[in-house]
Formats: structure tokens, C-alpha cells, sequence
């Protein structure tokens, strides 16, 4: 079974790297080790597959060479997968900071993915497992050897075992000399250590908009109590830059000078508690909670004005050191992976080992949430599918 281009792998990237190579004249194959393709695809954005941001930019990826994928980026933008999208008659809306969905499901996107392929003669061979490749290069599989002279690595990383993530694509570039950048859960909720869930007990489904800072990148957006940790978005975002043993610092009220306003309603005679004017702008259980455990003005009217920096502070300032995360079964993408250094910016190509490619999440490139990663699946397939 020979081809120019083999795939390793039926996910955004690979699915898009070879619809790219295939409309290019280049004989194709795409291996998928599932029974169906796109299984992440399909569970992706709440199921209505958040393919794109209209924001993107190199600055919303995280990389320990953060200049590696601008080129790919630049090559093939938001715009282009949008008129993509619109040609095949998928309707789509805006919700917040950019992010694009489809109206109706992920399925749609998918599709469009596969009527790319098919249009482009590519074969998408699944319940494919790969045993091994060899140099040449030659993928044995349980059904039979598959050749040819370019190998795409599109294998995505660790995240959400469950749907068939494994480490093939780590363990091809380790077997072939290329570095990897240690993979890390991404995306992913933070857990409380005992202490702070003993503190927090109760509080699971309380939301509030917030600022979570780690490693000094800052995101505003909503974070969710859980039963063990927390999450919602600013949470997710934070906890890519997060490091084991490092402190979250969250901003409960990122729109309040609450100092100034206690300050104020006291000279103005507001016999008010505290209690009562900070759960003017935090829901009335996280606020009770703040005071019973962590503020000395718990009960009684607004205390002196030191004590109302300390607790301004305490709430600008919650720091938070968690015990983990909740590991790649709740993260939504892998961080680390493939050394981009290994890797030529605007083709994908191994520099050491010719005709051999990486693209996608198995790649040291991880977007913010809110599409981005979708937007490296297109560009990086773009770049390789036009390399191959």
C-alpha cells in the first residue's frame, strides 16, 4: 500500500494536512487508530465545535519557542477557514473575545473535513492501530504496511484518554532523534489541597468574573467552585502557564475598588456590614464564605481603614496554591510535546530527518481557549499540506 503521503492520525490537523496535500495532486492516505474519525472534534465547543477565533494572534499561544508558529499563522488566518466554512454552507455565530460556532453541531465541521478528503481522493483508513514505523518510511499496522516518502505526524497529544489519546506520536519522534518538551495537562481544572477544600466545602456551582494570574499572564473571565478545585474559563486559561508548586493569584473583584468604596460609605455614614457591600458584587455564599473564613470583619459595621486595605487586598489578591490539576482525562488540550527547534516554522518538517512532519497538538504550540487550537490544526495542516 503505497502513496506519497501518509498521515498518522484523523483529527483536525491530519484530516485538513491531507484534503491540503491531496488537492495538490499528492496520493494520500490518512491512518486513524479509532473506528471513526474526529472523535474530539465532535465533543469539541458543548458539541458545536468552536472552530475558529476572529482574534487570533501569536500571542494567545504558549510555547518554549514562542515564535515558532507565527509563520504558519499568518499563512493561513481566521479568514481563510471562514470562507472555508461558508462554502460549505455551514451556518455559524460570534459569541464572546471572537470565538466562532457552529449553529448546529460539530458534526458539520467534521463533514466538511471528510467532503475535503473525498474531494481530494485522500483514503481514510480507521480502526487502523500503528505498530511501528520504520525508516523509508513504512508504517505496519495490523492491517498490512503502508509506504511512502513523507510521513505527517498528526496524532494530537495526551488530553481525554477516553477517546482514544495515546503517546504515538511522542514515541515516533523520540525514535527518530527529535526532542520533546516534557507534555503537561492544558486547559485543565485546578485542585484544592486539603486545606482549601475543607475551606471551600459547599461553595461547587458558584461562579463569579474574576482575574486569574499564573506565572504572571493574567485572563479575566468566570471562575466556577467545584467539588474539588476550581474551573471555568479564567481558571482553564491560567492553568496552562500554571507550574506545580506555583501560586494562583485571583482577583475576585476585578472591576471594584471595594477599599474605596468602604472607605467612602463610611464617611458618608452607611451603617451597612462589610459582609453586605462586598456581596454586592460577589454571589452571597462566596461572599459569606470569604468572611467566615478569611476576613476578621465578619460581622458588625465597616471596620477602620487599615483593616479595609488588609481585606481589599485579601480579595484583589486570593492566593491560591493548588495540589494539581485534574490531570489529561479533564484537560481540554496537551501543553509540551514535539520540540518546535527540531522542526523548520514554515513547513513542519523535521530538520534532522527529512520527509518527516509534525502538526497539530503533538507539537509544542498550545492555543488559549476559545478556539485557537482549532486555528493551529488549520494553520499548521495548511503549512505541511503545502509542503508534502
Amino acid at each position: 500500500m503505497t502513496h506519497d503521503v501518509l498521515v498518522l492520525g484523523g483529527g483536525a490537523a491530519g484530516l485538513f494536512a491531507a484534503a491540503v496535500a491531496g488537492r495538490r495532486g499528492r496520493q494520500v492516505a490518512v491512518l486513524e487508530r479509532s473506528r471513526e474519525p474526529g472523535r474530539k472534534i465532535l465533543i469539541s465547543g458543548g458539541g458545536r465545535c468552536n472552530f475558529t477565533n476572529l482574534n487570533c494572534r501569536p500571542e494567545h499561544f504558549l510555547s518554549d519557542n514562542p515564535h515558532f508558529a507565527r509563520s504558519a499563522l499568518a499563512r493561513y488566518t481566521p479568514a481563510d477557514f471562514v470562507r472555508l466554512v461558508e462554502r460549505h454552507g455551514i451556518r455559524y455565530h460570534e459569541k464572546t473575545l471572537g470565538q466562532l460556532f457552529c449553529d448546529g453541531s460539530s458534526q458539520e465541521v467534521l463533514e466538511l473535513l471528510l467532503n475535503e478528503c473525498a474531494e481530494s481522493s485522500v483514503d481514510v483508513v480507521t480502526d487502523c492501530d500503528v505498530q511501528g514505523v520504520e525508516s523509508g518510511f513504512h508504517v505496519r499496522t495490523a492491517g498490512g504496511v503502508f509506504e511512502a516518502p513523507k510521513l505527517i505526524v498528526a496524532t494530537g497529544g495526551l488530553s481525554i484518554p477516553k477517546i482514544g489519546a495515546t503517546d504515538l506520536g511522542y514515541r515516533i519522534a523520540s525514535q527518530f532523534g527529535l526532542r520533546i518538551v516534557p507534555p503537561r495537562p492544558a486547559l485543565v481544572p485546578l485542585l484544592f489541597d486539603q486545606a482549601d477544600r475543607t475551606r471551600w466545602d459547599g461553595l461547587s456551582g458558584v461562579a463569579a468574573t474574576v482575574t486569574a494570574r499564573a506565572d504572571g499572564v493574567a485572563f479575566r473571565e468566570r471562575l466556577l467552585f467545584t467539588h474539588r478545585g476550581l474551573s471555568g474559563p479564567a481558571i482553564l486559561q491560567a492553568s496552562s502557564y500554571w507550574q506545580p508548586g506555583g501560586v494562583l493569584d485571583v482577583d475576585l473583584l476585578p472591576d471594584v475598588d471595594i477599599a474605596r468604596e468602604l472607605i467612602d460609605r463610611r464617611e458618608r455614614g452607611d451603617r451597612q456590614t462589610t459582609r453586605s457591600i462586598v456581596a454586592e458584587h460577589l454571589p452571597r455564599r462566596l461572599a459569606d464564605r470569604w468572611f467566615d473564613v478569611m476576613s476578621r470583619a465578619s460581622v458588625g459595621a465597616m471596620t477602620g481603614n487599615d483593616d479595609v486595605r488588609a481585606l481589599a487586598d485579601g480579595l484583589h489578591h486570593w492566593r491560591v496554591t493548588p495540589s494539581g490539576t485534574e490531570g489529561f482525562e479533564k484537560a481540554e488540550v496537551t501543553a509540551g510535546g514535539v520540540d518546535t527547534r527540531e522542526l523548520s516554522s514554515q513547513t513542519m518538517e523535521s530538520r534532522a530527518v527529512p520527509g518527516l512532519y509534525f502538526i497539530g497538538e503533538v507539537v509544542d504550540v498550545t492555543g488559549h481557549l476559545g478556539g485557537f487550537n482549532f486555528q493551529w490544526a488549520w494553520a499548521s495542516g495548511n503549512a505541511v499540506g503545502h509542503a508534502v
